[in-house]
């Protein structure tokens, strides 16, 4: 017979899986601490806008500087160095009002700010002197040219900044550039008389015509007109200068030199005693 194998204790059940316990991300004690902590930033940056609104960190800084003035670091007086050219008046009414002030409550950077408006000044160093001085030290620009612009004379440097108003019968011996615009195409008439480094002393005057090009007038009475273009000009006035030095075209009575036509020189010469003037047709350009 088989032996017959029976289990005891019925049939096997299933094992259950237990749940997973599910978990909170934050605990309740860290959350309550993380409220806490916004609210009290809340409470920080409302109490900041009331002190803005308020004025009160202005008012403290103002009661502190005045405090470090009753300590003797109070402006007495104040120093301008630099002057050569520019007036001093337009500096003392800058910084005179500071006379009085505590030293921690003078505005160095404003002070610096108004004194670059002016034309002459190109640079300028605000610092305080303790106890009781102010130092301003005036970096000026150098006069370059002449401008005349609708009948009125000013000095400009030779980046084309207006200086100061020149009274004509004061005019110093500076080049003398003409026409709306001129003083800001100083830089192109600079480098253009330093390729012709022989016409340069005799340049009288610059006229910048129709915003456009340049009508050169020399000291012996001639006027040369360039062609249009920094470049053009250049190449024109270079041939000119090489055929003045061996021909010497400047000082021989010419009225008008026209370089304006490629590879041309037209000449205008004076009219004869007696001789009529011929009407001229109207200029293609200015």
């Amino acid at each position: 017979m088989s032996a017959t194998h029976v289990r005891r204790g019925g049939p096997a059940r299933p094992k259950q899986r237990k749940a997973p316990s599910k978990k909170m991300p934050v605990s309740h004690k860290r959350a309550n601490r993380l409220a806490g902590l916004a609210f009290a930033m809340f409470l920080l940056f409302l109490g900041a806008a009331v002190l803005i609104a308020l004025d009160i960190p202005g008012k403290a800084a103002t009661q502190a500087g005045e405090a470090v003035g009753r300590a003797g670091f109070r402006v007495k007086a104040y120093e301008i160095t630099g002057l050569n050219h520019m007036a001093r008046q337009p500096i003392d009414e800058v910084v005179a009002g500071e006379v009085g002030r505590p030293q921690p409550l003078v505005d160095v950077e404003a002070i610096r700010a108004k004194l670059l408006r002016y034309g002459w000044v190109k640079d300028a160093r605000v610092s305080r002197r303790l106890p009781d001085t102010l130092v301003i030290d005036i970096v000026e620009r150098q006069p370059a040219a002449l401008w005349q612009d609708k009948q009125r004379l000013a000095l400009i440097d030779a980046e084309g900044v207006v200086l100061d108003r020149v009274p004509i019968d004061k005019m110093p011996d500076l080049p003398l550039l003409i026409g709306p615009g001129a003083n800001s195409r100083s830089q192109e008439l600079r480098r253009l008389m330093a390729a012709v480094p022989t016409l340069r002393p005799q340049l009288a005057s610059a006229t910048w015509v129709g915003r456009r090009r340049w009508d050169l007038a020399f000291q012996s009475g001639e006027i040369v007109a360039l062609p249009e273009g920094e470049l053009a000009a250049k190449d024109a006035l270079v041939k000119f200068a090489r055929m003045d030095r061996s021909a010497g075209l400047l000082g021989r009575g010419l009225v008008r030199v026209d370089l304006r036509v490629p590879g041309k020189m037209i000449v205008r010469l004076p009219r004869a005693p007696g001789e009529a003037i011929a009407p001229e047709a109207p200029p293609a350009e200015g």
